[in-house]
């Protein structure tokens, strides 16, 4: 089975030394992706913007590797204030009503304090 590595071109990858996704035969494993634009490296102070950011990453990079936002079966989501998570349903609503993952949130701190919410998925092509 082949190894594909899926970058997004975010400086982040290039600095900390990861994959934005890794492909290894019908899994595709989605680094934990965050808000941030990555054509020009903008972040919004929304946390509603920035889930749907993050979707539109996710969704760009899981097209990279041949799959998409149906093929989703797990999904992490990782935010520095849980208080904050309820006002994200209805993005998550929108964008995996019908597909319905197994899900976990959790909070803890990330990277960066403009980040307010991170999400990594797991994929298994159809």
């Amino acid at each position: 089975m082949k190894r594909k590595l899926i970058s997004s071109g975010s400086n982040f990858e290039e600095n900390i030394g990861y994959s934005r996704a890794v492909v290894q035969g019908d899994w595709v494993f989605v680094s934990g992706t965050t808000g941030y634009n990555y054509s020009n490296m903008t972040i919004s102070e929304s946390i509603i913007e920035q889930t749907e950011q993050c979707f539109i990453n996710i969704k760009n990079t899981l097209e990279r590797a041949d799959s998409s936002l149906s093929d989703i079966v797990r999904i992490t989501y990782i935010l520095p204030n849980a208080n904050e998570f309820e006002l994200c349903w209805p993005v998550l609503q929108k964008y995996l009503g019908s597909i319905k993952p197994a899900a976990t949130m959790f909070s803890a701190g990330l990277a960066d304090n403009k980040m307010k919410i991170e999400i990594q998925v797991t994929a298994l092509k159809s």
